[in-house]
């Protein structure tokens, strides 16, 4: 009877093991060159909008040629759940500062904006979703650190490569447990 229990023990234990294999063999992938090309795009963000380089443009073409801004951080933006303020390439230079804009009054021309803690996940379909708090070198001066919430992130793989398809500027704290969040949610 002793050995019995435990020769049942014994085949539980590998009946679950081969449950957990199959769940995880069927859970979307990523490669660890995805994650780092995906990283390496939230990065370039950052750079191509502190720069308008390429009249932003090199902004623009972060995303796929249909990608969006969405935001949802601002005020206006955050109490409408959410306010495109650009799609397409187009629009996207120009939110850059660039584009028929000319990168003449870009309102962040002396600050540095930092990508900081990415999180990716692998969707179905071989896609992925990724979120990345923003912070701000420089606002209100060359030693002024802000955090300006993050960015939820919807990103595909092009012939170009790995491509912003949606960015949505949040509130910081929208992430966090109810419990932790404060009242601006900031």
């Amino acid at each position: 009877m002793k050995y019995g229990k435990l020769v049942l023990a014994v085949l539980s234990g590998m009946a679950i093991m081969a449950v957990v294999s199959t769940v995880r063999a069927q859970q979307p992938k990523l490669s660890a060159l995805d994650y780092f090309e995906i990283e390496q795009l939230m990065y370039r963000y950052g750079q191509a909008i502190d720069t308008c380089s390429n009249n932003g443009y090199d902004y623009a073409d972060l995303y796929t040629p249909d990608g969006t801004f969405t935001d949802n951080f601002t005020e206006e933006g955050f109490k409408k759940g959410g306010l495109v303020r650009a799609k397409g390439r187009e629009a996207l230079a120009r939110a850059a500062g660039g584009g028929t804009l000319g990168c003449k009054d870009v309102g962040w021309k002396d600050w540095s904006h930092l990508m900081l803690n990415p999180v990716i996940t692998a969707t179905a379909g071989g896609g992925a979703t990724g979120r990345v708090y923003a912070v701000a070198i420089g606002e209100k001066g060359p030693r002024d650190v802000q955090r300006f919430g993050g960015y939820q992130d919807v990103y595909v793989k092009t012939a170009a490569g790995w491509r912003i398809q949606s960015r949505t500027h949040v509130r910081a704290k929208a992430w966090s447990n109810p419990l932790l969040q404060s009242p601006d949610l900031n």
